[in-house]
């Protein structure tokens, strides 16, 4: 039997457990959160990102997760600058031109802010002169930072960005720090 993690990841955690790369650094990692040995994280999540991490003992299910060649889809909530039009949906929806060449295609639709939202710490820039919104983004693809260069690229720079999916497993009512274990 696997064992299988799934955790909220909060801003600012790094998604590994140990900073090797700055002696005494104060950054956290998840061995501030999860004290379960041969656990490891299946993919990435940006340390100014939020949301769904999943971590696993297994190493065949941990490629399966992460690997692009499964197309695993991991579903986002993107509050974003201004309001995105039709136009702006279906261009992400149609894949979008990066440095790094064109997107696959992706799933997205404005929706209103997610119910019980946590408060993040530190908040996002508020400026009362540029509304903001919400947009669910599907991508099946794991560029860096390929969220957010899709949504700078339609012209809706991503403030705040939390992975509520990844394949069948949600993110729920896990608040932000917390994880369960799951059989699989």
């Amino acid at each position: 039997m696997s064992r299988l993690i799934l955790f909220n990841k909060p801003f600012g955690v790094l998604s590994q457990f140990t900073d090797e790369g700055t002696a005494g650094s104060p950054r956290k990692t998840l061995s501030d959160f999860i004290d379960v040995p041969g656990v490891y994280p299946a993919g990435r999540l940006d340390q100014d990102s939020e949301g769904l991490l999943v971590l696993t003992d297994n190493g065949q299910l941990q490629n399966r997760i992460s690997d692009p060649k499964f197309k695993q889809p991991k579903t986002y909530w993107a509050q974003v600058e201004g309001v995105p039009d039709g136009a702006a949906l279906q261009d992400l929806c149609s894949g979008v031109v990066l440095k790094d060449g064109k997107t696959a295609p992706a799933k997205a639709e404005a929706i209103p802010e997610p119910e019980n939202l946590w408060l993040r710490d530190p908040p996002i820039r508020f400026r009362k002169s540029v509304p903001d919104s919400w947009i669910s983004l599907t991508i099946t693809e794991g560029r860096n930072r390929q969220v957010r260069r899709m949504t700078a690229a339609v012209g809706h720079p991503t403030l705040r960005l939390i992975r509520a999916q990844v394949g069948d497993w949600r993110l729920g009512e896990l608040r932000p720090g917390e994880w369960r274990a799951i059989a699989v």
